[in-house]
């Protein structure tokens, strides 16, 4: 885990209204790496999706830098930016007409190009793609008519197909139940260990996500705070975040408890 896929420096971000510039979260130092899965963590409003869509540029930051294995956001085309990242948005995108499989296979177009065509090598990874997301049965569905977890899987799969070093998935267990959260959480894990991915992805599923993931990013009061369940444990971040009225955090056992 020594190598960063993806680098924040002095980063701000948030919008403008008019004239006026509105911070969520602010001087935002952080690397992801390859081989690990980050869980980004905070309460509804405080800025995980804003973060998601700056660092996948559907936004621009307000100041700061982002950098994509050593390469700044500011320089890499769009063209670039498909081989570096894949990223998975909770919005339902309006697609009709299409199977799984052909859906999946629109992860290889920065590979592929214009032309779309594929081969025998895309074929390959279209397949292990659904294979890997457990929809291989589903592939010649049509995609408008899978459940809201179905679809979600088969996005997902299409995220792997595109092979980038970087996978960023805004709520990616939202509309699944618990045991295929499990799975699911477990199917990410298991990608960045076995093949050195960097995956960053936003949950309100705490419980898993302490659990899972290697490290945690979570944003509260408008910052980020970084580290391992351990650490954020031990310096009694996670119990300042979680505890409420009738909530606790037991940071020896690591878990969410209800009082």
């Amino acid at each position: 885990m020594n190598t960063p896929a993806l680098v924040l420096s002095n980063l701000a971000i948030g919008y403008t209204a008019g004239k006026r510039e509105h911070q969520v979260v602010e001087t935002i130092d952080a690397a992801l790496h390859s081989g690990e899965l980050v869980s980004l963590i905070g309460a509804n409003g405080a800025g995980k999706s804003t973060l998601l869509r700056t660092v996948s540029a559907f936004q621009l930051p307000l100041s700061g830098t982002i950098t994509y294995r050593g390469v700044n956001s500011r320089i890499t085309a769009a063209s670039q930016l498909s081989r570096q990242l894949a990223i998975v948005l909770t919005g339902r995108q309006p697609i009709y007409n299409l199977t799984v499989r052909e859906v999946v296979a629109m992860g290889r177009t920065p590979h592929t190009g214009l032309s779309g065509r594929i081969g025998t090598h895309d074929r390959n990874i279209v397949e292990e793609a659904m294979e890997r997301m457990g929809i291989a049965n589903l592939a010649d569905r049509m995609i408008d008519t899978l459940s809201d977890g179905e679809r979600q899987k088969a996005m997902i799969a299409k995220a792997l197909a595109q092979e980038t070093p970087i996978i960023l998935l805004d709520e990616p267990t939202a509309f699944l139940d618990f045991s295929s959260r499990v799975q699911l959480m477990q199917t990410l894990r298991r990608l960045a260990h076995d093949s050195n991915k960097a995956i960053l992805l936003s949950t309100h599923d705490l419980e898993l996500a302490l659990q899972l993931s290697d490290r945690l990013w979570l944003i509260d009061k408008g910052r980020l705070r970084i580290g391992s369940v351990d650490e954020l444990s031990a310096d009694g971040t996670l119990s300042s975040f979680i505890d409420n009225k009738g909530i606790r955090y037991d940071a020896q056992e690591r878990k969410i408890k209800i009082e």
